[in-house]
């Protein structure tokens, strides 16, 4: 499986998941993810992929400080409904690493490890995302602003490629032109306040 190099450069997500420790499927519950897994969950890389990816890297590292952060015992709070822009694919990265589902994620063990009710939608908040620890409700607001612009030529390589009428040439060249503004965000801007934004 061969994808652009970036990909192993982006900082990896360390969490501890009691469930995974209890299950015995991870040693102490600590599991690690990284960016590559989360593209092949989502099936593609792109700006909104790589902003939730950070949102989540950076509000967690917030969050927890010092201490790792508890998979499973993060809620997470959406400004806009589920289906409006790409919500959707936020929260699918989202939940994928923090656990947190709407409805449709693990209900538990007698009454431990639930899942299913910790994400939620519409909700009244500054930011457009907040995650909170519920062992102790602090909470983050953040802000995803992907500044980076597409690179002018992006335009016309998408409309032929979607088309049919482009080049091998001009589809690779397409597909590079992506994930180099994908890699502006995702490394090269990985710590710019202005892109990340706590409210």
């Amino acid at each position: 499986m061969k994808y652009p190099d970036f990909f192993n450069k982006v900082k990896t997500i360390k969490l501890k998941d009691e469930l995974s420790n209890f299950l015995g499927t991870f040693e102490d519950g600590i599991v690690e993810y990284n960016y590559t897994e989360i593209v092949k969950a989502a099936g593609h890389s792109c700006p909104t992929v790589a902003g939730a990816y950070m949102v989540c890297a950076k509000g967690l590292d917030k969050l927890y400080s010092t201490s790792l952060p508890l998979r499973g015992q993060i809620k997470v709070e959406f400004k806009n409904p589920i289906d409006e822009g790409v919500t959707g694919v936020i929260s699918n990265v989202i939940s994928h690493i923090t656990g947190a589902t709407k409805n449709t994620g693990f209900k538990g063990i007698a009454g431990k490890f639930v899942r299913h009710t910790l994400m939620d939608f519409e909700a009244n908040i500054p930011g457009l995302i907040r995650f909170t620890r519920i062992d102790n409700n602090n909470f983050v607001d953040i802000i995803y602003n992907p500044i980076i612009p597409p690179k002018p030529e992006m335009q016309e390589l998408m409309q032929k490629s979607i088309s049919g009428q482009s080049t091998d040439l001009e589809k690779n060249k397409f597909g590079e032109l992506w994930q180099q503004r994908v890699k502006e965000i995702l490394i090269d801007n990985f710590d710019n306040p202005e892109v990340v934004i706590f409210v």
